[in-house]
């Protein structure tokens, strides 16, 4: 891997992690108009460090205020709102991680396809598209019948090309949640699940025993991270000022094209 390939990668895995037009669609196109090889699995690791650190530094007063809040709430000196967020993100985690856990490898490689991908991509945009049409966005305060939907939505993004904060943000809209509390919600969410997957990444590369390229990997990681923090800000005032709409149509156009590509190929 050379610097311009880690650096356009980064680029890419920053860019797409948050937004609910789903990375791995993008990721394996990159390839086949590239002609790159695989990046590896040390470059998966960096970028997830670096799409990681961009989200907690993104609400790090969130995020440092939730983690106080649940540890009094362990050694029982009372709940807040803070307590139950922290509570709410905990138990919106276990879905994914039951289904992660139990989902037989064989099923996960044939998730993988890429005619899969670009038919969760068109079906999950359809389905966002329904989300933001019935959205009744009544609430701002997140509930534990919130967080299990959510959560059982964010199980859905095991499926390539679904997008994990599209899905989760569909969650919330459906739950009669604001667009920027769902997003708020699906950021904190995203947590746990990036921290798991790259705990996972790093146990294979561990087991590969895989020769690493450290001076790439830190260009993935700061450039990933940068591109992260500077996506979350801008997508939560698009979010706000326009809605999910060009997101839908976006979708939509990436997954006839990956059909196009992908049946061309059969």
């Amino acid at each position: 891997m050379d610097i311009f390939q880690a650096i356009a990668l980064a680029l890419l895995q920053g860019l797409t992690e948050f937004l609910p037009i789903s990375s791995s669609a993008h990721l394996i196109l990159m390839p086949i108009v590239t002609g790159w090889d695989d990046q590896g699995l040390a470059f998966d690791v960096a970028v997830h460090v670096g799409t990681l650190t961009a989200v907690v530094a993104y609400y790090r007063k969130d995020v440092g205020q939730i983690i106080v809040a649940w540890v009094k709430s362990l050694t029982g000196k009372g709940v807040t709102e803070d307590s139950k967020l922290a509570w709410y993100v905990v138990i919106g985690t276990i879905p994914v991680g039951l289904v992660g856990i139990l989902l037989p490898d064989g099923v996960k490689e044939i998730l993988r396809s890429p005619l899969v991908i670009a038919g969760s991509t068109i079906v999950f945009g359809v389905l966002l598209w329904i989300a933001e049409k019935l959205a009744t966005e009544k609430r701002d305060q997140i509930t534990l019948l919130d967080a299990i939907l959510v959560g059982c939505f964010q199980a859905l993004a095991l499926i390539p090309g679904t997008s994990r904060s599209g899905i989760t943000i569909t969650g919330g809209l459906f739950s009669g949640l604001k667009r920027e509390q769902s997003a708020r919600f699906s950021f904190l969410l995203s947590i746990p699940v990036i921290t798991l997957a790259g705990f996972m990444l790093t146990k294979d590369l561990v087991e590969s025993k895989a020769q690493v390229q450290w001076d790439m990997m830190a260009v993935g990681a700061i450039v990933s991270a940068v591109v992260a923090y500077l996506t979350i800000g801008w997508f939560l005032k698009l979010l706000h000022n326009i809605g999910m709409i060009p997101f839908v149509y976006y979708r939509l156009v990436l997954g006839l094209v990956l059909f196009a590509v992908f049946l061309g190929q059969a």
